[in-house]
């Protein structure tokens, strides 16, 4: 089965903070929805900008593309 990376980009001086935040309220959506996985986390990739990202099964990514929108998502390679 194949694993999607679901991410949301964060800009500005304060994407650092309000990423890690957000990862928060994924990582309450996944117990909420007792999805299957439970793979979160937050990277930084300068100092303007940090992501938040989960990963879904595939067959769970539309709904859980529509909950929570996010900005883009690719595959995950573990």
């Amino acid at each position: 089965m194949r694993k999607l990376k679901l991410i949301w980009d964060f800009r500005g001086p304060d994407a650092t903070k309000i990423a890690e935040h957000h990862e928060f309220h994924l990582k309450e959506y996944i117990k909420i929805e007792k999805l299957e996985l439970n793979i979160t986390g937050f990277e930084i990739i300068n100092n303007m900008h940090t992501i938040a990202f989960m990963v879904v099964l595939e067959h769970q990514m539309k709904p859980v593309r529509d909950a929570l929108k996010p900005h883009r998502g690719m595959l995950y390679n573990e």
